[in-house]
């Protein structure tokens, strides 16, 4: 397996995030400048009655506009914004779900991770440190009746917290794999059981947290992107109970109804954990 070359500092996970960003298809269509020009007006006015409402200063807007050069010059913009503001957006576009309930996606997502035919051993490496966790479930309908042919993919940090191709040293693949179900819909992931991280600290969105006074935790998740013919694709993180930060998470991510509960697996290596995907119909 061949290992990524890049730096996990806030410059250079920034700047794959950017990258891998920049590759991701987007729809393209005309531009409703009606919409257009009330959601901006609106952003605006909000910004506006900030700085009245607290009294900004000149020497606080140039600290403003500083920072805003920074986050572009480190290629924060989609940690920052996955951070902290795309819990809302997935809460407007979801709103109307009625099946398996979704989160954030977060910068670290990359497509075309090896697949395997109802079950697998996630790749990693020989000496992967962390608790081994078995991690299976049903892809099924809102009726509860299997789905043939769905997709499961799983993405995930390591034991220290960092994710392949965004960290140096971390085979390519690391943590990463989609299972296609058959007819039973049934999914199973044998990988480790991930750790709470810090997002990137030492850049301009670091900079910010602190200045704020708040702390940089992501509580222990594993992400999720899972989709089948004539259904509605669902994007989530799925977290532990008990786990540190849960209650805090920085990026406002978590809800109860992603909340895991491990037992120990029967095997008596590392815990075991089940979780189910109903999927509404596509629009």
């Amino acid at each position: 397996m061949t290992t990524t070359e890049h730096n996990p500092t806030a410059v250079g996970s920034g700047q794959n995030a950017t990258a891998s960003f920049a590759r991701k298809e987007r729809q393209a269509g005309p531009v409703d400048h009606e919409r257009a020009g009330a959601i901006i007006g609106d952003a605006l006015a909000a910004l506006h009655e900030v700085v009245r409402r607290h009294q900004v200063t000149y020497a606080e807007y140039d600290a403003l506009k500083g920072w805003l050069i920074d986050v572009g010059r480190t290629g924060e913009w989609p940690l920052f914004l996955d951070v902290f503001l795309e819990h809302v957006v997935e809460q407007v576009a979801n709103a109307d779900r009625k099946g398996a309930v979704g989160t954030i996606e977060g910068p670290y997502y990359i497509p075309g991770a090896p697949e395997f035919a109802a079950e697998a051993d996630v790749p990693r490496r020989a000496d992967e440190p962390g608790t081994p966790l078995l991690f299976e479930g049903t892809v099924t309908d809102l009726d509860g009746n299997p789905l043939d042919g769905a997709l499961v993919e799983l993405w995930h940090a390591d034991d220290a917290g960092y994710y392949s191709q965004f960290a140096p040293g971390i085979p390519e693949w690391n943590l990463r794999a989609q299972i296609r179900t058959g007819e039973d819909g049934h999914y199973a992931f044998r990988t480790i059981q991930p750790a709470p991280y810090q997002i990137p600290t030492d850049g301009a969105v670091g900079a910010m947290v602190a200045t704020a006074g708040w702390h940089p935790w992501r509580p222990a998740h594993l992400h999720l992107k899972v989709t089948a013919p004539g259904r509605a694709p669902v994007t989530t993180q799925l977290y532990f109970a008990g786990g540190e930060y849960v209650a805090d998470d920085v990026a406002q991510a978590v809800k109860p109804e992603l909340i895991l509960h491990p037992t120990k697996s029967d095997s008596g290596e590392g815990n075991h954990v089940t979780y189910d995907f109903p999927l509404d119909p596509a629009e």
